[in-house]
């Protein structure tokens, strides 16, 4: 099986300012990759080049097998693109906006509104599609712009941090809608800074930084190259949490982090948990919860780069794609 995309080295810069610094990624076809990292990390930037929107000033990319440079013609038939905010008409309806676009791709009035009916039900939306976009909740307005970049029925989707602004249940919808066109056999890119996002969606990980790829790997792997395990506590009594998490920090010899609720210290041997609860036990401690698991990919992205992906956010140097 071929890949979907293949990218080389991409470089970009904006105002003396390196946007992406060598780039290099991989999208197997029928899969989800995932591309993630704070603002400024050159995830919009990786997109805009991918679909023909920028021209990278160093670097290599093809998309289906074309040339993202020298074909991009060709490139546009086969892709879609749903970019961080909703690109539809807010004074036409939902039916109005999506019969536009598909009589700008060349389908002739009967056939533009059979695929605007078929895209409105299939997302949700054909109790309001006669109504004007701009009475649309957020979610309903995600929702129909990703429906409009199918309208071309592509075979590969950009999403580009889709779910910016979405409350958690309009989310969740999108990430099911997501996942039924990966069980439709399209390929999809999705670029996000949450991390929840793409431990759901992602087949594979591209983790960005500065401009510059540095790790890459399944969800699994990347959490597994963290090399740690991760002990969360609750206490029956919030009171006593600070005495057990200081007896957590003298079994583990590592700082914990505690909520006043959830206490988690990340540990490199499973088999100090017996010690923990017997040191709990002394000190008379109930304890509601105590169990292992794999670091979040929150804590990967700590570990990869000595900062949480919300740190990273506030301080970005390059604004892409300026």
């Amino acid at each position: 099986m071929t890949d979907a995309i293949r990218a080389e080295g991409l470089v970009k810069q904006f105002k003396g300012e390196r946007a992406l610094d060598g780039v290099d990624l991989t999208a197997r076809t029928g899969a989800v990759l995932g591309v993630l990292g704070p603002n400024g990390s050159g995830k919009t930037t990786t997109v805009r080049i991918l679909a023909t929107l920028l021209r990278p000033d160093a670097g290599h990319a093809e998309v289906g097998g074309f040339d993202v440079v020298r074909r991009p013609h060709e490139v546009r038939r086969l892709i879609g693109l749903t970019g961080q905010y909703a690109a539809v008409d807010e004074d036409l309806t939902g039916t109005q906006n999506l019969v536009l676009i598909a009589r700008l791709l060349g389908l002739d009035r009967a056939g533009a509104r059979t695929r605007a009916a078929e895209l409105l039900e299939r997302f949700g939306l054909t109790d309001a599609a006669d109504r004007p976009v701009k009475t649309y909740s957020g979610g309903m307005r995600r929702r129909l712009d990703l429906s409009a970049s199918l309208v071309g029925r592509p075979s590969l989707l950009y999403l580009d941090e889709p779910t910016t602004g979405l409350d958690p249940h309009s989310r969740n919808g999108l990430w099911d809608v997501v996942r039924g066109l990966v069980e439709d056999g399209v390929t999809v890119l999705l670029t996000t800074q949450y991390l929840e996002e793409a431990d759901q969606l992602a087949d594979d990980l591209v983790v960005l930084d500065h401009g510059r790829v540095i790790s890459t790997g399944t969800p699994e792997e990347l959490k597994n190259r963290a090399g740690k395990q991760v002990l969360e506590m609750r206490t029956v009594d919030t009171g006593r949490l600070p005495l057990a998490t200081k007896i957590i920090e003298a079994v583990t010899s590592t700082p914990a982090t505690s909520d006043g609720v959830l206490t988690s210290v990340p540990v490199t041997d499973a088999g100090i948990l017996p010690e923990v609860v017997r040191r709990l036990d002394e000190q008379g401690v109930a304890v509601a919860e105590l169990s292992l698991r794999k670091p979040s990919l929150d804590e990967v992205f700590l570990a990869l780069t000595g900062r949480t992906a919300e740190e990273q956010s506030t301080d970005t140097t390059v604004r892409e794609g300026a």
